[in-house]
């Protein structure tokens, strides 16, 4: 090379170098080394030729307790208050909650189901005995919110109810009253007191509790003492008019596969009673097993982590104890399985979600903000539901309101939606539709120790043919390029919403606009049988493919 060529290259050189810091001034460093996007590859197989079973709308319910401002404020706020209501129960809450199409709600827990006698929540409000709440640091119970005001809640959100009763601290006669009082037709003595309470019809009641954790907080048993107590509630527990009542057991505490196994050999091994409303040898002794199972960043319950202010660290954890649960149905229902071949006893997962250390200043007990994480937590819980429909007939998200993993929070007359309210907003095409299976192929996110698939996917094809296809990106730094292959599926159209934030831990504010309502995803290609998409980073998206689209 020349030394002329070298001069005027330099030359070019310090030129160039001017006008790029005349563009830093003016652009800013990032838009000139942007650097491209990181990306993941996966394939997807959506088999509409091998349709499963249904989804039960009741994997959608909800669960309330009498805990911090779940119940008073949360849900109830008196005929008097300035907050608009209907009967005491506030209005922007059941609008929130009709809206999602909530299914069926549990109360009065929890915990507290065990602690609570139901006839301190009926008659005259002004003359209900004040209460103490033993289960959750003494806080005073008005027990203004009873049976009548759950029943004219579930009644206002167009949901079905299920009742816990008390077996910790009360008995079978207690129980049994409390059905009749319900249920009894209104010409006898029971039905006569409800009517005089406000209510003359009977309430239908799909879904009795037959206590709540009873291998702890409700009542410290055994297996062996929990199985044999439920016999016994079996034999008196029923509806006196309308549909029979389904039973649902306590299920294990988290892992605990010999509970499972012993309830079950004796739920199965059931012997009728001659009565006419008795069960029958081809019956199980209960319709549900429940189980609880809760996220928070690690395996530690005295440290689950910040609800705020979280690393990456804490997010992958968070999402790895998640996804655990799919470990969990799948070892449970084995074991059902072996019991109960024909799968005649339903999973309710009655208590799930994200539970997470409250902030100091929480304005109440178990009060959490709500995170991009818990949506994306509720996006992933749910696609395992859907995944595990022809066992799991039920889950219940804890809870509806102010409490841990909430779909609404308010703030004396302000409520605000959560990201797991939109989730449930977007989820509810999967309500009683079929469910379709999926092949994921896709590299794993890692993050340190954490590892797990990048990929959540759930199917599902509604009564008019439209396929709905969630999709989490649990990975929080790259978009999932998606190449689909869609099998035994007819379409013409599809399309796609969005949830996601700029980071992890985005939350919802009661001041300023919702960073999380979903937004339509405008790469969506279907042509024949293939269908690609790109989803961003940290991310929960629903697919929908038809014949025609109505908005």
């Amino acid at each position: 090379m020349t030394q002329g060529r070298t001069s005027t290259k330099r030359g070019i050189g310090l030129r160039w170098v001017l006008l790029l810091s005349a563009a830093l001034s003016l652009m800013g460093r990032d838009a000139v080394f942007a650097r491209a996007e990181p990306t993941v590859a996966a394939s997807l197989t959506i088999h509409g030729d091998k349709p499963g079973a249904t989804i039960d709308r009741n994997i959608y319910g909800q669960f309330v307790e009498h805990l911090g401002r779940g119940v008073y404020e949360g849900i109830w706020v008196g005929k008097d208050s300035p907050i608009p209501n209907v009967r005491g129960i506030r209005s922007d809450v059941v609008a929130a909650l009709r809206q999602v199409k909530v299914p069926l709600i549990r109360w009065p827990g929890g915990c507290f189901a065990d602690i609570y006698h139901w006839r301190d929540g009926v008659g005259d409000p002004a003359k209900r005995p004040r209460g103490i709440n033993a289960a959750w640091s003494n806080a005073p119970e008005s027990n203004a919110f009873g049976t009548h005001e759950y029943m004219d809640l579930l009644e206002q959100v167009g949901a079905a109810p299920f009742v816990s009763v008390n077996v910790g601290s009360g008995n079978v006669r207690e129980a049994d009253d409390w059905m009749r009082y319900m249920t009894a037709p209104v010409d006898s003595d029971p039905g006569r007191e409800r009517a005089t309470n406000g209510r003359t019809q009977p309430w239908e009641m799909p879904f009795i509790g037959i206590g709540n954790e009873s291998w702890g907080c409700g009542g410290n048993m055994t297996a062996q003492t929990y199985a044999t107590a439920l016999r016994h509630y079996a034999a008196y527990v029923r509806t006196y008019s309308g549909p029979r009542v389904k039973l649902i057991a306590v299920g294990a505490d988290t892992d605990d596969y010999a509970w499972t196994d012993t309830v079950m050999a004796q739920a199965m091994q059931w012997r009728p009673n001659p009565t006419p409303l008795a069960y029958t040898t081809d019956r199980p002794l209960m319709w549900g097993l429940s189980l609880h199972f809760y996220a928070f960043a690690g395996n530690d319950w005295r440290n689950k982590g910040r609800n705020i202010g979280f690393s990456e660290a804490d997010w992958a954890a968070a999402l790895v104890r998640t996804n655990l649960t799919d470990d969990l149905i799948t070892r449970h229902s084995a074991i059902m399985d072996r019991h109960d071949p024909e799968k005649k006893v339903g999973l309710a997962v009655d208590e799930w979600g994200g539970w997470f250390d409250s902030e100091k200043d929480a304005p109440s007990a178990l009060y959490l903000e709500s995170t991009l994480r818990d949506a994306v937590i509720a996006g992933l819980s749910l696609n395992i539901f859907n995944r595990h429909a022809d066992r799991v007939r039920m889950a219940n998200l804890a809870q509806m309101v102010n409490v841990i993993q909430s779909l609404v929070l308010t703030r004396g007359d302000k409520m605000v939606v959560t990201p797991t309210w939109h989730i449930f907003d977007m989820y509810k095409v999967h309500q009683d539709a079929t469910l379709i299976p999926v092949d994921v192929v896709a590299p794993d996110y890692i993050a340190g120790n954490a590892r797990l698939p990048t990929l959540s996917v759930s199917a599902s094809r509604d009564a008019v043919g439209k396929l709905h296809v969630s999709i989490v990106n649990l990975d929080p730094n790259k978009r999932a390029d998606i190449r689909a292959a869609l099998v035994g599926v007819k379409g013409r159209v599809a399309r796609a919403r969005v949830l996601t934030a700029d980071a992890i831990d985005t939350r919802i504010r009661f001041e300023g606009p919702d960073p999380f309502v979903p937004k339509p995803v405008r790469n969506v290609r279907l042509q024949g049988d293939r269908l690609t998409l790109s989803v961003p980073a940290k991310s929960v998206t629903m697919v929908e493919i038809g014949a025609e689209i109505e908005d």
